[in-house]
């Protein structure tokens, strides 16, 4: 930054060095009947400054300009009132130069647009992991994340213990059963994801953005009964005698003991029930429809529609994976979002582009755009934590 004052003055000194002798003579002549402008003032005095500092020798005064040099000494001569408000003007000169350079030198940094790379790295940007919260009964919210390993809590005759693997396990106690049942609520947070295992021994993975409610015990219930907002993939503990029930805003799926996948995010336009093991019931208040291993079952405000499912997709993200096959942009756009913690930005028209590939939800962010960009014609532009999508 230095320097880069120092090459302001110099480039000043070169200015009047390359300017013709009757131009300098007509700004010093504005000088001395009081009529120069702020610019050529400026201009001078900061000539004045180096002037002083590096000596008349260096600068070759002598074949510059004579009347030059007479101004300068002239103004060494000057009484005290009229230097002081010289250096003033000189001060200004100065400082208007200073912050000059200063925009100069930072004028690339704010304007030089960021890779995408870039901007990830220098936001903060990364793939989500095991993070969750788990508010019980009595309104006490627990960081899983933060929280140590082993016993987190007890209630209504249930034991909460985090393991060392990321699985939130909750186990019935012989005594200290309550008479009357309380609710948990589960939750991950965008970027986040997590497992639990149900008093009754279901284990149940939950996606990014996602909420399960479901009481601590399911001792005093004829069901088992949960509430879902987003994505989770259960695997049903059997019990024939207590159906197991999630039921999410437009739907009820009904099981016995069953392997399945429920997207019910609340932005998305359809709810999918994804069977993957065993029988169940999707219940609506219009359609009632039965799933067998392989189907998926999409129901919309009217109706249950029932087909072939991919389960390679429908699984990607338990196992780790973004799929992308036959998904339109923003679907793909949506998902980024959730797992990695981002809000989005449409800017322009942009087509009704389909995908095809997968990769790991392990990669950075931009490794995931760019291979969006190469794939087909879209463009993305990262500012703060928002990705701006363009055509």
């Amino acid at each position: 930054m230095i320097f880069r004052y120092l090459y302001g003055i110099h480039s000043l000194v070169l200015l009047l060095e390359r300017m013709e002798k009757e131009e300098i003579k007509q700004i010093l002549d504005h000088y001395k009947n009081g009529t120069a402008t702020e610019e050529q003032l400026a201009l001078l005095e900061s000539w004045y400054l180096h002037y002083e500092a590096e000596g008349p020798a260096e600068l070759e005064i002598e074949e510059r300009s004579k009347d030059l040099e007479t101004v300068f000494l002239g103004l060494r001569e000057e009484p005290a009132s009229v230097q002081k408000k010289l250096w003033l003007r000189i001060f200004v000169a100065a400082s208007v130069l200073i912050a000059l350079t200063l925009g100069i030198y930072f004028y690339p940094s704010f304007q030089k647009p960021l890779s995408i790379e870039e901007a990830v790295v220098k936001n903060g940007i990364t793939p989500g992991s095991n993070k969750a919260y788990l508010t019980l009964a009595d309104g006490n919210r627990i960081a899983l994340t933060d929280a140590s390993n082993g016993e987190i809590a007890r209630q209504s005759g249930i034991s909460i213990t985090k393991t060392a693997d990321g699985e939130l396990v909750y186990t019935a106690l012989e005594q200290g059963a309550s008479d009357k049942p309380s609710f948990n609520t589960f939750e991950t947070p965008k970027g986040g994801q997590y497992q639990l295992r149900l008093p009754d021994g279901t284990k149940v993975w939950l996606n990014s953005a996602s909420t399960l409610t479901y009481p601590a015990s399911f001792a005093l219930s004829k069901t088992r009964q949960v509430m879902l907002k987003g994505e989770a993939y259960f695997e049903v503990s059997k019990d024939k005698d207590h159906p197991f029930v999630v039921k999410t805003d437009k739907q009820e799926v009904k099981v016995l003991g069953t392997h399945f996948n429920v997207n019910a995010y609340a932005d998305e336009p359809t709810v999918k029930t994804t069977l993957i093991e065993g029988r169940v019931i999707v219940d609506t208040e219009k359609d009632t429809k039965v799933l067998n291993p392989g189907e998926q079952a999409v129901v919309t405000s009217s109706m249950v529609n029932i087909f072939s499912a991919d389960i390679y997709q429908t699984m990607a993200w338990k196992n780790g994976d973004f799929v992308f096959e036959g998904a339109s942009l923003r679907t793909i756009m949506r998902q980024i979002s959730r797992w990695y913690d981002v809000d989005l930005s449409y800017e322009g028209t942009i087509a009704e582009l389909q995908f095809g590939g997968s990769i790991s939800r392990n990669k950075n962010l931009y490794e995931v755009l760019r291979a969006l960009e190469m794939t087909r014609g879209v463009h993305f532009k990262i500012e703060g934590r928002r990705v701006l999508v363009m055509p």
